[in-house]
């Protein structure tokens, strides 16, 4: 029986799918979510910018009226529209995104809700393009380093900060299941033995440790 480790503790009906076909799974939070209380004068917000569901939670019970929300990822949209947002623009990474709000959006200003470790594309593409926008931190990652003793046939990585934490301790012996491209590019520096979710999502990224080893 295979065994995998997942760098996030999965839910009950996720971890299911692994269990039902028969691979073995060890968990952990490779790191660790905490949000920031965070001060922010206007409470009407026009258009905000959302690249994880991380920032959408620490927006959660502020009391803000956002008009537009142009989001990265089925969940973080997800996540909005049940919070009641609307959701106008949403890409599968950053880098996309970036691109949509310079092609079709590039006259608004922008709220752009983050943690400490985003990514620098977005902002590089929306500064080259003189978009306006204001970051708000409003969460920090910090990486969670632990030692594995044995090995494991395939690891599952959902950020790419996950994956820095993992390597802080370990190395990458065998497959790296990674959910996007931006956590390939990470776990390219330390393996070239990756697989990639056909889309974002944990799921996905599930399915795609499932076929694998179902060869």
């Amino acid at each position: 029986m295979p065994t995998v480790l997942s760098t996030k503790k999965l839910a009950a009906n996720q971890k299911e799918l692994l269990l039902n076909s028969g691979i073995s799974l060890v968990e952990y939070d490779a790191i660790k979510i905490t949000y920031i209380d965070f001060a922010i004068e206007e409470k009407q917000i026009k258009n905000a910018i959302f690249t994880s569901k991380n920032a959408v939670k620490a927006i959660e019970g502020k009391d803000l009226k956002i008009g537009n929300c142009f989001c990265v990822g089925d969940k973080t949209a997800a996540l909005l529209e049940q919070n009641g947002y609307s959701v106008i623009e949403k890409t599968q990474n950053s880098a996309e995104l970036g691109k949509a709000l310079v092609e079709y959006h590039h006259e608004k200003h922008f709220h752009f809700f983050c943690g400490n470790k985003r990514r620098d594309e977005l902002p590089e593409i929306l500064k080259e393009h003189k978009v306006n926008f204001s970051e708000i931190q409003v969460y920090e990652t910090a990486l969670n380093p632990k030692k594995f003793e044995s090995d494991f046939d395939g690891i599952m990585f959902f950020s790419p900060s996950g994956v820095k934490s993992f390597v802080q301790e370990n190395k990458i012996k065998n497959t790296a299941f990674c959910i996007g491209s931006t956590t390939a590019e990470e776990a390219a520096k330390y393996t070239d033995n990756i697989l990639v979710a056909s889309k974002p999502g944990i799921e996905n990224v599930i399915a795609k440790v499932v076929a694998y080893f179902k060869k």
